[in-house]
């Protein structure tokens, strides 16, 4: 078995990811997308790899290597389907929807002026977003018309393409943590709280986490997010409601987890890794006499 790990920086995750191939005698070989060039014509120089695990911190990198990869008749996990869906928030929030399962309440506009609709219908404080984003980078809580005229007229000047969708999120009275579920193959593995004085509880700003127990109710939630977005390797991230019990927030196709292993007890990186030798494994591309079918994981 063979498996080619692209990635553009190697992050303590791909360290503990490279360690675990190695320890679980997988034969892994690290690519650093950013030197490579794709030939979308031509599979050849992939046919020697049984799976592909793409660990590429840019989103663009993954989505265009998915492309290529699923054009070239590759069986994908996470599927590229899987990997936009997770990573825009609104295309999460329209699937999560129509599945039912619990979210904040949304609303979507394209100008400043329905932007500021959108706000008032919310009602203050409120949450704005962009749809494309990680580490809660750009994430505004709004607490006034004031604040809202000066952040969308900001957002209308200034922004990329994406900052002009207006993507508006009611504010949760959450308790000063949120909570996520590292699903692995369909089933929740670990559970952390993300804890921070903050409003914005993200590790990347901060927030302290600890490891909690997974509940039935936490399983069920993340199992069905899980389940609607597609992907086999995800974080679900939730917020504890004291209105409306647990609310899924965002979903995360290619988590960090370094800080999550030691305080659930978790080896998440073996998880990871087991799943992914087993995909491998069951779609036996060398051993096959179809030689046009493999794995591509993200």
């Amino acid at each position: 078995m063979r498996i080619a790990m692209t990635y553009t920086r190697i992050r303590p995750e791909e360290r503990f990811l490279l360690d675990e191939f190695a320890r679980q005698g997988v034969d892994i070989s690290p690519v650093d997308i950013r030197q490579h060039v794709f030939n979308p014509a031509d599979s050849s120089e992939w046919d020697k790899y049984d799976a592909v695990f793409d660990r590429s911190m840019s989103l663009s990198n993954s989505i265009t290597s998915l492309s290529i990869l699923e054009g070239f008749g590759l069986r994908c996990v996470n599927s590229l389907k899987a990997v936009e869906l997770c990573s825009d928030k609104l295309f999460t929030s329209i699937a999560l929807s129509r599945a039912g399962i619990a979210t904040p309440e949304v609303r979507v506009a394209t100008t400043y002026q329905s932007g500021l609709d959108a706000i008032e219908e919310i009602g203050y404080p409120a949450v704005l977003k962009p749809i494309v984003g990680s580490w809660g980078r750009l994430v505004s809580r709004v607490n006034d018309r004031d604040a809202a005229e000066a952040i969308l007229e900001h957002r209308e000047t200034l922004g990329s393409v994406q900052q002009k969708v207006m993507y508006v999120q009611e504010f949760i009275e959450k308790p000063d943590r949120d909570l996520r579920v590292f699903v692995v193959g369909g089933e929740p593995i670990a559970a952390i709280a993300r804890s921070s004085e903050h409003w914005v509880t993200n590790t990347a700003r901060g927030a302290t986490a600890e490891g909690v127990e997974l509940t039935d109710e936490l399983c069920d939630i993340s199992r069905q997010a899980a389940q609607v977005t597609g992907a086999d390797v995800v974080a679900v991230d939730l917020l504890e409601c004291p209105r409306r019990g647990l609310l899924v927030n965002e979903m995360n196709h290619s988590m960090e987890f370094r800080n999550s292993m030691d305080v659930t007890g978790v080896n998440i990186a073996s998880v990871v890794v087991e799943h992914i030798a087993e995909i491998a494994q069951n779609l036996g591309r060398h051993d096959s006499m179809n030689h046009s079918q493999g794995v591509v994981v993200v």
